[in-house]
């Protein structure tokens, strides 16, 4: 029992994260020029990634009988507010969007790390978190790289 709630606890921590990811996103696509076609694309890509991942955290969180998560981290709320105060001091320049991305992209890295340290987690949850985390791993380095481009 207790595997099992460690297990759902897991689950629903990474499916705050991956809203965490779609509301950075959504933000990151209002903040972005007209101009920046490209990166709102990419943008939205990036949200549709976190909608499917967090499609299939919570059908495991249903199978489990457990509710599931429907809000942000609390630490994704601050990173938000993060990115309101540099916007009002930074601008809204590729480089600054990009580099508020990539500290989003990090953030979903610790969570999959931490959330893959739980040794009690099933095969088969374990397997589908690193798929996930190797997702996003490339979503992050696209993000870098373009972020790269404009330092």
């Amino acid at each position: 029992m207790t595997n099992t709630k460690e297990t759902i606890e897991v689950l629903n921590d990474l499916i705050q994260i991956n809203n965490d990811r779609i509301a950075g996103y959504e933000k990151a696509i209002k903040e972005t020029k007209d101009e920046d076609e490209d990166l709102k694309v990419l943008y939205a890509s990036m949200i549709a990634e976190s909608h499917r991942n967090k499609i299939a955290l919570a059908s495991e969180v249903q199978a489990l009988g457990a509710d599931v998560e429907s809000g942000t981290t609390t630490s994704g709320k601050i990173y938000r507010a993060w990115m309101d105060v540099k916007a009002v001091f930074g601008g809204h320049d590729r480089h600054a969007i990009l580099s508020n991305c990539e500290a989003g992209e990090d953030a979903a890295q610790r969570a999959y790390r931490t959330g893959l340290e739980n040794e009690n987690l099933p095969a088969f949850i374990r397997d589908l978190l690193i798929q996930q985390q190797q997702t996003l791993r490339e979503s992050h380095d696209e993000i870098k790289a373009l972020r790269d481009q404009y330092a």
